[in-house]
C-alpha cells in the first residue's frame, strides 16, 4: 500500500508517518507540505522519494494508492473530494468538513466513486474506548452518562507542538466532533435532544474560547461535554463513562475504573496506539474492498448533530 501524506510535517502528519512505519506492507511514497524547503528536508529525513507543495501533483502519480490528509480543517472536504475524483482512496483527519453541506457532498462523492473514504475519528480506535465498546456490544455495559472534558491552554494560534498555525482551530467543528461521534457510536443511537452555549469570542482569533454541550439519546443516555482553550493545566480530552455496571475513565489509549485503578487492555487490539490502529483499518479496508469503521458515511450523523449544535450556538449569541 503506497501512501501520500498531506500535511506530513505537521503535528498529526508526523503521527501518521510514525504509525505507517509500524504497518507491514505500507509505505509513504509522497509527502505534501506548504513550504517547499520544509517538505524537501522532511522527505529527505524520512527517505520519502517524492515531495511537493501541490496535492494534484501527488495525486497524478502511479505510485500513490491512497492519501491521508492531515491538513487545515477548512481544506478537508475539498481535498478529500479531490482525492476521490482522482481515483485515490482517502482518509481525512477530523473533521471531514467544517459545515454540514460539505460533509454531505463528500459522502455523495464517496458513494459515487465507490472508493474508501474514512474520517479520522481516532476515539473509535483507542484501545480504551474499544474495551468499552466491546463490553457494550456483549451486553455487559450500558451507558447512562458520558462526562467529557476537552481542555487546552491556547490563547494564540498554535498547534499541539506549540508551532504557529496558518488556520484557526474550532471547539465545535474540531474538538467537539470527537465526542459527538463517540457518544453516538458507543450508545448506538443518534442524539435526539441537544443544547449548546459558548463564552466570549477571542478578540483576535474570532472563535469561542469556552463551550458547553449537552446531548440526550432516545433511550435517555446523556453526554455532558465541556470544552476550553482557557484551561491552564493538563491538556487533552478525558472521558468518564458512567454505566449501569461500573464507571470508567478513558485517557486516550489508557483506561481506569472509577477509583483510578488501571485496567489491563492487553489483547484488545494489535497495538496500543490509536492512530496506528486507525491507519491499519484504513489500509485493511482498501485491501479487503470493504467499508471501514469510521467511514465518512458512518460519521455523517455526527456532522448532522454538530450542525444542530451550531444552530443552538447561533441562537445563544
Amino acid at each position: 500500500m503506497r501512501l501520500c501524506v498531506a500535511g506530513a510535517s505537521g503535528a498529526f502528519g508526523m503521527k501518521h508517518m510514525d504509525a505507517i512505519e509500524a504497518i507491514d506492507g505500507a509505505t509513504v511514497t509522497s509527502v505534501v507540505g506548504t513550504r517547499i524547503d520544509v517538505i524537501r528536508q522532511f522527505a529527505e529525513e524520512r527517505n520519502v522519494p517524492h515531495y511537493t507543495t501541490d496535492l494534484a501533483e501527488a495525486l497524478a502519480r502511479d505510485d500513490v494508492d491512497a492519501v491521508i490528509l492531515a491538513t487545515p480543517t477548512q481544506m478537508h472536504a475539498s481535498q478529500a473530494i479531490q482525492c476521490l475524483e482522482a481515483g485515490k482512496h482517502v482518509m481525512v483527519e477530523i473533521p471531514m468538513a467544517d459545515n454540514i453541506e460539505d460533509s454531505r457532498k463528500l459522502v455523495e462523492v464517496q458513494q459515487k466513486t465507490g472508493l474508501v473514504a474514512m474520517a479520522g475519528h481516532t476515539r473509535r480506535f483507542n484501545p480504551s474506548h474499544q474495551w468499552i465498546h466491546n463490553k457494550i456490544q456483549a451486553g455487559e455495559l450500558k451507558i447512562q452518562q458520558m462526562d467529557v472534558q476537552t481542555y487546552f491552554f491556547r490563547r494564540t494560534n498554535t498547534n499541539a507542538k506549540g508551532q504557529a498555525r496558518s488556520w484557526t482551530d474550532h471547539l465545535l467543528w474540531h474538538h467537539a466532533c470527537h465526542t459527538v461521534d463517540l457518544f453516538q457510536y458507543q450508545t448506538g443511537e443518534a442524539a435526539t435532544k441537544v443544547q449548546a452555549m459558548e463564552g466570549p469570542h477571542h478578540p483576535d482569533l474570532g472563535i469561542a474560547m469556552d463551550m458547553s454541550i449537552g446531548m440526550k439519546t432516545g433511550s435517555g443516555a446523556l453526554c455532558t461535554l465541556s470544552l476550553s482553550f482557557n484551561n491552564d493545566g493538563p491538556f487533552g480530552t478525558f472521558f468518564r463513562y458512567i454505566c449501569d455496571n461500573g464507571t470508567y475513565i478513558a485517557r486516550y489509549d489508557d483506561l481506569y475504573d472509577g477509583n483510578e485503578n488501571k485496567i489491563d487492555l492487553t489483547g484488545v487490539a494489535v497495538s496500543n496506539n490509536g492512530i496506528e490502529l486507525q491507519d491499519r483499518e484504513f489500509i485493511a479496508a482498501i485491501r479487503e474492498g470493504r467499508e471501514p469503521n469510521s467511514s465518512v458515511a458512518q460519521c455523517l450523523p455526527a456532522m448532522e448533530t454538530l450542525h444542530q449544535l451550531e444552530q443552538c450556538l447561533e441562537a445563544d449569541r
